[in-house]
Order: structure tokens, then sequence, then C-alpha cells
């Protein structure tokens, strides 16, 4: 694949493609945001011995930019996961969303409660603790209760920052909230309504509304647009990597910011290629292009 396939001064774009070569020939710190919702890791069982690090300047272990690390080993677990070695598969992905990240960038990684403790072990390692910036829930009360436990009604979403002390953050732009007891505010407060918290009540998408896609993984418009609105400005570039149904691109283009959308899925290029052009807006809708397969 050229690295022509995608360029900063070029319109929207959607690839056809495995991510990672995409990634690869992208170039450094093109994106003010870089949003991932992977695979959850649902799969089969698999046991095996867990190996994490912790960064440490007297560490047994060179990494990631140089960086030492001290190697923590952990004890046998048991975990649900579809591929043979999980980490092995996203690691450098995450590697690569550093890389492409501008320095005023924000990476927003969406996992639920099966790998996000590994996640956050990995991305401590990668960008640093220091660029930790949140862990938002996302909050929802919606399908099958179980009677055997605590009904699992939220995702987690790691917020990490290129540089913690240039990242770009812009809480005026984001939507606001009703509060929850109004009558203990202002009516001037009421109207306004206020800014969210780390975690947000949002429904999920619903089997027939008409945001809904028919994409099985399909995430709702309200959250992406909040992150967008929050971490990047209008004409910024973001990539979805693991784009699905093309939410990021859908609030992008509401946004007034660029997008690059990269998925192999061949129901997910079909899905974002009848949600995202539009007749009436040539300015907005993508071009579809293939990366080149070895």
């Amino acid at each position: 694949m050229s690295s022509a396939l995608w360029r900063p001064d070029g319109p929207n774009t959607v690839i056809e493609g495995e991510n990672l070569p995409v990634l690869q020939q992208l170039p450094d710190e093109a994106f003010q945001m870089i949003y991932i919702d992977p695979p959850f890791n649902t799969g089969r069982i698999q046991r095996r011995q867990s190996i994490s690090t912790v960064r440490s300047a007297e560490g047994d272990r060179v990494g990631f930019k140089g960086r030492t690390y001290q190697t923590l080993k952990g004890t046998l677990t048991a975990y649900d996961d579809a591929f043979a070695d999980y980490w092995e598969f996203l690691s450098p992905r995450l590697e690569q969303a550093w890389r492409l990240l501008a320095e005023t960038g924000t990476l927003y990684l969406h996992l639920d409660y099966r790998e996000v403790h590994y996640a956050k072990v990995l991305l401590d390692a990668l960008f640093g603790r220091e660029c930790f910036l949140n862990e938002i829930i996302w909050a929802y009360d919606y399908g099958a209760r179980t009677k055997r436990k605590w009904p699992t009604k939220h995702d987690t979403i790691l917020v990490y920052v290129k540089d913690p002390k240039r990242y770009w953050f812009n809480s005026a732009e984001v939507d606001r909230e009703p509060y929850m007891a109004p009558g203990l505010v202002t009516a001037e407060k009421v109207a306004r309504g206020k800014l969210p918290t780390d975690v947000w009540w949002h429904t999920i998408v619903s089997p027939n509304g008409r945001e809904k896609t028919g994409y099985p993984t399909q995430k709702p418009l309200g959250i992406i647009r909040r992150m967008v609105a929050a971490s990047s400005r209008p004409g910024d570039w973001v990539l979805d990597f693991f784009a699905g149904s093309g939410t990021l691109g859908a609030a992008a283009a509401e946004l007034g910011r660029r997008y690059l959308l990269i998925d192999q899925n061949l129901e997910a290029i079909t899905t974002m290629r009848r949600r995202l052009t539009s007749e009436h807006d040539a300015a907005t809708s993508p071009q579809f292009l293939t990366a080149e397969r070895d």
C-alpha cells in the first residue's frame, strides 16, 4: 500500500483493509484525537500466566520509546479470549496510536470489564502514567438482566493524552446534562445544565430508533460526539481504526472535523457507505479506498 492512500490535505476517508499495515504507513502526529472500540474478547476460555510491567528507572526490561520497566508476574488467570493472544494483537496497534497522535492529542480506548484492567497497565507503560487523564464510565440501562450477580450495565473508556502539559480539552464545547436535583440550584443553572462528570448516563442505540444502522456493535452518536467536541477543534483530523458502523465519522462530520476510518469487515464498509455518504453534502462525504493485501 502506498502512503499516498491517505493524505492530511485530502478528503474524509474510509479505508477497507487490515488496520496495522495501514497505520504503519501513516505520518507521525497526524491526528488530534483517536477513538477505538476494539473487539471485547468474549470468545473461548484460555488459561495463561499473565505478565505485566511497570515503568521503573531500575527496570529489568527496555520497552517502547527506550523506557525501562520492571517485570511483574501475575497469577495464573482464566479469562475470555477470542484471540490466541489478545494483547499481542492489540499492543502494536496501541503503539501506533501513540505515534500517530499530535502533541496536543488524546486517545479514547473503549473496552468492557473483561480487558480494561489489562489495558490500563499496558497504556501506563506505553504513554506513561502521567498521561492518564480519565476513566470514563458509560452507564446504560437496557437489555437482559441476570439474577445471579449484579447485572453488567456499563463500559469503560480509558483516556490518555500525548503530552499532559499541552493536550487540548475544551469543556465549553461539550453538551451539558440536566441537574439531578434542579431544585437545589438557580433557575439560570437549570436552564444551562451541568457539565458531565466521568460517569456518562446514555442509553444504547435503540433497536427501533432512527440512529440504528443494523451493525451489531454500533455505539451511540451522543457519547462519541462528546469526545470529539472536547478533544478536537474544527478542521482537526480524527481517527478510528476499528471503525465498525462509522459513528466517529458521523460525529466528526456534524462537528466540522475531518476523519479517517479503517475496517477490514465488508459489513462495516457497507454500513459506513450507506451512513456517511450524503447526496446533499459532497464536502463531508468520504472517499472509499481499499488497502493492498499481502
